[in-house]
């Protein structure tokens, strides 16, 4: 009879948020049931030791001179990084610093601490990220599946696409007309809130949270949380110069952009401002 594959789940400095992520992901109960936790910090499972494990997830940002199980934490994740097989980075503070310090891979913009263990490691940033996201990861590696990685370690599958794409809003960000607060039903939330989805490596609107919905559908902007930018200051604004957004959505050149946006201000599409002027009343 084969042993399960020995699964390690690290806390970094985190909020847990995507353990909890986890926790709603459906067919939970099928993947511990694969697998031999043999820690987590938040569900019933053995006291932590430092040994080998088939993967290694780690949650959360890493700071110099902070202690986590009694040991210092840069030095622990260095430790668990060599004895495991495969290591899967959960949530932007893991992969990129996030809120609390620096990342397992990149600091920001940067290179972080263990970007040269680069070869064994999945990147899977959100804060939190979906749970579907985290199972795709977990399931990937315990059936031997390759997966397609991008330049910072993203499976592609997940993350070559943009929050934008899917979003039911799509139609009103291409005639620029705007929702002027939040919670609206109808219009862009793009210039008006500040959404960060045509700059956001995310399926978000394509496997939906809960099934059901996404932060456009319910009138919230896009954070962007998945990116190394992630927070940003001024979070629901879009920078603009003479109403020309300062970055120009993924993939764009300015100049196309620019294009298509001088025909679709020059024109009106009475069916859309219909719907949002419906929602205003």
């Amino acid at each position: 009879m084969h042993s399960k594959p020995k699964v390690l789940w690290i806390d970094a400095v985190s909020c847990y948020g995507c353990s909890h992520s986890f926790y709603n992901y459906p067919q939970i109960k099928e993947i511990l049931n694969k697998i031999d936790l043999i820690y987590h910090p938040l569900l019933p499972t053995k006291e932590f030791e430092i040994k080998s494990s088939d993967i290694l997830i780690i949650e959360g940002a890493i700071k110099s001179n902070f202690l986590r199980l009694g040991f210092d934490l840069i030095d622990l994740i260095a430790k668990l990084i060599k004895l495991s097989r495969k290591v899967i980075l959960i949530g932007t503070c893991s992969v990129y610093g996030g809120m609390f310090g620096e990342g397992i891979l990149f600091n920001k913009e940067d290179k972080g601490k263990f970007y040269k263990c680069k070869d064994k490691i999945i990147s899977i940033p959100g804060c939190p990220p979906h749970p579907e996201w985290i199972a795709y990861a977990i399931e990937m590696v315990l059936n031997d599946k390759k997966i397609l990685l991008d330049s910072e370690n993203r499976p592609k599958e997940i993350y070559s696409y943009t929050s934008h794409m899917g979003c039911v809003r799509n139609e009103y960000f291409e005639w620029k007309v705007d929702a002027k607060n939040f919670g609206e039903k109808e219009g862009c939330l793009f210039y008006e809130q500040g959404c960060q989805g045509p700059y956001t490596h995310s399926s978000c609107n394509k496997i939906l949270w809960n099934e059901v919905n996404s932060k456009p559908r319910a009138g919230t902007p896009c954070f962007g949380c998945t990116e190394k930018t992630f927070p940003r200051k001024d979070l629901f604004k879009t920078e603009t110069f003479m109403g020309i957004p300062a970055n120009i959505p993924l993939g764009v050149s300015k100049r196309a952009y620019l294009t298509l946006a001088g025909v679709a201000k020059s024109l009106t599409n009475e069916r859309l401002n219909k719907r949002l002027i419906d929602e205003d009343n």
